[in-house]
């Protein structure tokens, strides 16, 4: 397989997990270049359900290198948490999992200043995990962030954190917030810092010269294009590039390595948290909520549902130079009749094939919708595309013109062997 990036070609939560494992099987290296545990990629491997937050998903597959990328922002306490539970379920971590030392840390004082900041929004909050993501990609943006090459520094890491924790909990008594004890977080970081210390190189050089002996890199995003901080529906968006070019920068090859893009987006559409979503629907939320589909794997919560976006997802098409799609959760539309797909948006008088900027214009655009009749069928057996239901080939046949990209994989559960490849 040539080196590969999967990015999520909607709000993020498209099944990214699931077709990364199956990715991973043609590929040596899996590598995660953004975001940091507010991302939750989960992967069923027979009966096991396993849920992963900064471990790449192709730690589960044997003989596969795990690289944690310079781009993403890590909470060392729970990467050490997250690793044991591995290793309790007997999944080989030593030897297949690295982790950047350039990457950011994220503290407990990012995770109060992120919970405070969106109590102080009320009514107007973005709805972020309150993991500290922001506010540590933040600290990297003026140039005053830890990392691990400093965690893993204990007299450097001391220091630094003093100084930290003595400017925050300035900010954090101004908010009204309880400050934080120094002690208690330098001896809670110290010891994940020993425990992650085995793990960390310089990724860099380690891709470099994997590139140079044509190791097969598969690049695993986090998120999805409309979570993007430039390209996303700002500001409920997350605080990193969730397309495809910030694969080059969290991981540092260069764009003349990669070779395809691949784009995953379920055959309807999700987000959670706040924000504009112009294909909600009360109806089709209902039914996926009573059938158990769709709750947050990081947070519980129950994601926002509608119908599926060609409109977002052409865009997501273009920004992300996306040449094959995967399509996930087709079985959860087996039971309707009818399906809808936007294919405009309409605010008054004035229609858009495109995302419009204007967070307040997007919030009042309405769907202009195509009905396609669905096949009424169950598909969580079909292995093959010939035996997809016709109205299912045709629905995503579909979908993929409208998004101006070759459909590749469809997928009709969450299981391995529920992947059809065209």
């Amino acid at each position: 397989m040539p080196n590969t990036i999967l990015i999520g070609a909607q709000w993020g939560d498209e099944g990214k997990g699931k077709i990364i494992d199956v990715l991973t099987e043609e590929s040596d290296i899996v590598v995660r270049t953004q975001g940091g545990n507010n991302a939750g990629h989960t992967v069923f491997i027979g009966k096991e359900k396993y849920v992963l937050h900064l471990v790449p998903s192709g730690i589960l597959r044997r003989g596969k290198l795990c690289v944690i990328g310079n781009g993403v922002v890590v909470d060392p306490v729970s990467l050490m948490g997250e690793i044991e539970g591995l290793r309790q379920r007997r999944v080989k971590v030593e030897g297949n999992l690295v982790l950047s030392e350039t990457a950011h840390l994220v503290l407990p004082y990012h995770r109060e200043l992120d919970a405070q900041r969106e109590l102080l929004k009320g009514k107007h909050k973005i709805g972020t995990t309150k993991r500290g993501i922001g506010p540590a990609y933040g600290d990297k943006a003026a140039r005053t962030g830890l990392r691990i090459v400093d965690l893993i520094n204990p007299p450097r890491f001391e220091a630094m954190l003093r100084q930290k924790i003595r400017e925050n909990n300035e900010v954090l008594k101004a908010f009204g917030a309880k400050p934080l004890s120094f002690a208690k977080v330098h001896a809670e970081y110290r010891a994940a810092g020993d425990y992650l210390k085995a793990f960390v190189a310089n990724t860099v050089i380690l891709l470099h010269e994997a590139t140079q002996r044509k190791a097969r890199i598969l690049f695993e995003g986090a998120q999805g294009t409309f979570l993007d901080l430039d390209h996303g529906t700002y500001p409920f968006v997350t605080s990193s590039n969730t397309t495809a070019g910030g694969a080059c920068t969290g991981s540092g090859v260069s764009p003349n390595r990669m070779d395809r893009v691949v784009g995953v987006m379920k055959a309807y559409t999700t987000r959670v948290g706040e924000g504009p979503l112009p294909t909600e629907s009360a109806d089709i939320a209902d039914m996926l909520h009573a059938m158990g589909r769709e709750f947050g794997a990081t947070t519980g919560r129950a994601r926002r549902c509608g119908w599926f976006d060609a409109v977002a997802t052409r865009e997501a098409a273009r920004v992300n130079g996306i040449d094959e799609l995967a399509v996930t959760n087709i079985d959860g539309l087996d039971t309707l009749e009818t399906i809808k797909v936007c294919v405009a948006y309409r605010d008054g008088s004035a229609q858009y094939d495109y995302v419009p900027n204007d967070i307040e214009v997007l919030s009042r655009c309405k769907p202009v919708y195509l009905e396609f009749p669905g096949w009424r069928t169950s598909t969580h057996q079909v292995r093959r595309w010939a035996q997809l239901p016709l109205k299912a080939r045709q629905y995503l046949k579909a979908i993929a013109e409208l998004t101006e990209a070759r459909l590749s994989i469809a997928s009709v559960g969450p299981d391995r062997a529920q992947t059809i490849f065209l």
